[in-house]
């Protein structure tokens, strides 16, 4: 198995300013995550980041750093100009990883990238779990995910989705944001407008979806610690690291 890893790094946030340098027990977040990512099978990690701060930090703790486009909408434009760059061929593999997951478990990321091969016809892999706490299954924040037994995407929403018409509704899926693609899945992808759906849930996704991409969904069977998206998640996993 042989795959890439991208690390998309910005330095904005509206929530948390400087989100990828604020440090958790002595270390940058950035550092955590890359930390985790250089722990899977990867050959190569890369963090693609828009900003000098978050380049000299990356560098001075010994990862690879490309500097990429302050224009770019999403971490997967920036996941794409790093593959351009590096003039990676068409059939490589190209796991993006979210700077604000200083938890994300290395075989989770070896999953994505080890699907996204076993399945020829996909275009982009991704993990789900199943929703164990009842607020989710209403949360818009908890993105659901529906696919057909060979683990195809149907559809993904904020809304809770399958709907039950009374009786006993099917096990629900939160979908986990961790992306394999195939760097032409990449091209294609950035190449084609926000789609009505993508702007209507806001969700990236399905863009790949309205477009014919098969989108393959996998069962991680382990609670998937969560990311850094609000102060209050910032401070828990501090807590968390401060007790190992």
């Amino acid at each position: 198995m042989s795959f890439k890893v991208v690390i998309p790094a910005r330095y904005a946030s509206e929530r948390l300013p400087g989100k990828p340098l604020l440090e958790i027990q002595g270390k940058p977040m950035l550092q955590r995550t890359w930390e985790q990512a250089c722990s899977s099978s990867a050959d190569q990690v890369i963090i693609a980041t828009d900003d000098s701060r978050v380049a000299e930090v990356a560098t001075n703790f010994g990862a690879d750093c490309t500097m990429t486009s302050e224009t770019h909408r999403s971490g997967t434009e920036r996941a794409y100009e790093v593959a351009q760059q590096s003039r990676w061929e068409s059939g490589t593999v190209v796991v993006n990883v979210q700077g604000d997951e200083p938890l994300i478990p290395p075989e989770a990321i070896n999953l994505v990238a080890d699907n996204l091969q076993a399945n020829p016809v996909a275009g982009i892999a991704t993990l789900c779990e199943k929703i164990a706490r009842e607020q989710e299954h209403v949360d818009p924040n908890a993105v659901k995910v529906v696919f057909d037994r060979d683990g195809f995407a149907h559809y993904f929403s904020r809304s809770c989705i399958p709907f039950s018409k009374g009786g006993k509704c099917p096990d629900r899926y939160r979908h986990i944001g961790i992306y394999a693609y195939r760097v032409e899945t990449l091209s294609q992808f950035v190449g084609w407008p926000i789609s009505a759906l993508e702007a209507s849930e806001s969700l990236e996704q399905l863009r790949a979806l309205e477009n014919g991409v098969k989108v393959h969904v996998d069962k991680w069977e382990e609670p998937m610690p969560a990311g850094v998206d609000t102060y209050e998640d910032l401070e828990l996993i501090r807590r968390l690291f401060s007790e190992t």
